[in-house]
């Protein structure tokens, strides 16, 4: 029997909410699989951050080393400002641990209505560069208050960086259909963007069965809405990705669905799974957030395990729980209550 030590981060708001939910999922399916996990909380969070004034403690990284898979909740909480919980915690996970893979899933579940009106079999991956690029702590100020005032914020890509996160795009479309789109904007960012673009094209003379194009980060935004059907992957730079993969889940339902996972490919080191939602202070406390999109990504945590099995178990469920209808959180047209929506996913699993 396959064990898996897995570190656990509820972080804030709703995250202490679906990741208990969550964890009572993984755990029907072990059991029905035929492996075990293990779990060790960590309370890294906005609290924390309040508390002891830093996100995690000194050996924060060093705790959460060994471990198979991070399955974090979500960060965020009034009166932290965003960027202390990102650089305080997400990015030293991601970037200490390689996690240069940001994949997000954009697909319309059977039985979800879009709010497009003629959406199309949706279905595609933004790979999205997680450990450089725009966002870089390069930069700072000069002349602060003054009306010399100067601020300068670098961004960085390297050839290392570039190439393994478009290889990674190229062989999943290589398992896919076989269709890689690349976000770009070498029309108006003069160094970067042209260098992907040789990069892209470099690369994909690697895989001459994939086939390829590239769009301006605006038009590619637009064809988002208007042509969501027409995509397989996507690869881009980490702030490109970012904002493509927060507009694609609003193409199939909203974030309540949208899972995510930060990738250590090669497997040197553990990789996190954090839905895209975040940490919703307007309704936590309240019973009702969504955990499809943190069940979700208990799914991709276990694909990347190798347990492929209760992968697709957790898949199914929620497919057939929301296809169902009856059983919905309000963002998706019901009045279920988030226990309410994980007890009928774990009820189809035991009928699977």
């Amino acid at each position: 029997m396959n064990t898996y030590q897995i570190a656990t981060i509820p972080g804030d708001g709703i995250g202490k909410e679906v990741i208990p939910e969550s964890l009572k999922v993984l755990d029907i399916v072990a059991v029905k699989c035929g492996f075990q996990l293990k779990y060790k909380n960590y309370d890294y969070s906005c609290e924390y951050f309040k508390e002891y004034g830093k996100m995690m403690p000194e050996d924060g990284l060093d705790r959460l080393r060994d471990s198979d898979g991070i399955f974090l909740g979500a960060v965020g909480y009034p009166g932290v400002p965003d960027h202390v919980s990102l650089w305080g915690l997400l990015i030293p996970i991601r970037r200490n641990f390689q996690q240069y893979v940001n994949l997000r899933p954009v697909r319309l579940l059977n039985g979800i209505e879009s709010p497009l009106k003629n959406p199309g079999g949706i279905d595609f991956y933004i790979v999205r560069e997680n450990n450089e690029g725009e966002y870089s702590s390069i930069g700072g100020r000069l002349n602060d208050g003054s009306p010399d005032e100067l601020v300068v914020q670098e961004t960085i890509f390297t050839r290392k960086g570039v190439d393994r996160v478009m290889k990674y795009a190229f062989e999943l479309a290589s398992k896919r259909r076989k269709k890689l789109t690349s976000a770009t904007k070498s029309n108006g960012i003069m160094h970067t963007m042209p260098y992907w673009d040789e990069r892209f094209k470099e690369m994909g003379e690697k895989f001459p069965k994939v086939s390829t194009d590239q769009f301006h980060i605006d038009i590619l935004a637009a064809n988002f809405v208007q042509k969501p059907d027409n995509f397989d992957v996507v690869v881009a730079s980490n702030l490109f990705g970012d904002i493509l993969s927060d507009l694609g889940p609003a193409v199939v339902g909203g974030m309540g669905i949208a899972p995510g996972s930060n990738i250590n490919p090669e497997k040197e080191f553990p990789s996190m799974f954090e839905p895209v939602h975040g940490s919703a202070p307007d309704i936590a406390g309240k019973k009702i957030a969504n955990p499809i999109a943190c069940i979700w990504t208990a799914s991709m945590m276990l694909d990347h395990l190798g347990e492929k099995e209760g992968s697709n178990l957790i898949m199914n469920a929620i497919e057939e729980t929301i296809s169902n209808g009856n059983v919905l959180t309000k963002d998706l047209g019901g009045n279920s209550n988030t226990e309410e929506v994980t007890n009928a996913i774990i009820e189809k699993i035991k009928k699977l």
